[in-house]
């Protein structure tokens, strides 16, 4: 590796540097102008700076903030809002992160929250589980089933190209699957068809994602949409 080349990407990695701080210090002033404002715009204002104290490393701050917006958007019941703090507390990567992941999984499935949001929270799944786990077809699978029922017809062909090509890799991992006919036939073992099997399997995967760190009361959060 050449001695300009090494300048140069570190000449790079500096101005982005400079540039989220600079970013930073604008959204904590507009953080600070948002004191007396809705619940739910300062809950975004404060996502915003999460999300740059992750990027500049500083995961520690970015979680302690994170888990106040989590809290907030759950009071609002804005479903949406509290998942993106999920997402954010998963990328803070501290002891509970994973549990925040599969936290964020169960609001996004269980409530109508926005497909692409729900389908890289599963994707994440993916990631976390291990090449020839159940889990990550089982995630896989939903990812599609939500954007089936959520998306409009603007999104819908390419969210489930993103799904369709997310399934296939995760086939291909797990069982060596590399045509339509093994797909098939994957996805007739594993039982990823019907609905009411394929949720139930994933509940179980999230629970032991989360094991005992639930931050709220699941039983409490489905009866606002009984």
């Amino acid at each position: 590796m050449s001695k300009n080349f090494v300048e140069k990407r570190d000449d790079a990695k500096e101005q982005e540097s400079a540039e989220l701080k600079k970013q930073l210090l604008d959204k904590l002033q507009a953080l600070k102008e948002l004191a007396n404002a809705s619940p739910l715009d300062r809950v975004r204002a404060q996502l915003d700076v999460a999300e740059i104290l992750v990027a500049l490393e500083r995961k520690p701050e970015a979680w302690s903030l994170a888990r106040e917006a989590f809290d907030a958007a759950l009071q609002l019941d804005a479903w949406k809002d509290a998942v993106e703090a999920c997402d954010v507390l998963y990328q803070c990567e501290q002891q509970d992160s994973v549990a925040a992941l599969g936290m964020g999984v169960w609001l996004a499935v269980s409530f109508p929250v926005d497909p692409e949001l729900t389908l890289a929270m599963l994707m994440h799944i993916v990631e976390e589980t291990p090449d020839n786990s159940d889990g990550a077809a089982l995630a896989a699978v939903v990812a599609r089933y939500v954007i089936d029922l959520r998306a409009d017809d603007e999104a819908h062909a390419s969210l489930s190209f993103l799904a369709n090509t997310l399934i296939g890799r995760v086939a291909e991992r797990h069982s060596k699957v590399r045509d339509q006919a093994a797909l098939d036939q994957w996805m007739n073992k594993l039982e990823l068809r019907d609905p009411q099997i394929f949720l139930p399997r994933l509940s179980k995967v999230v629970n032991i994602i989360v094991s005992d760190k639930w931050w709220f009361n699941r039983d409490e959060l489905r009866a606002k949409f009984d």
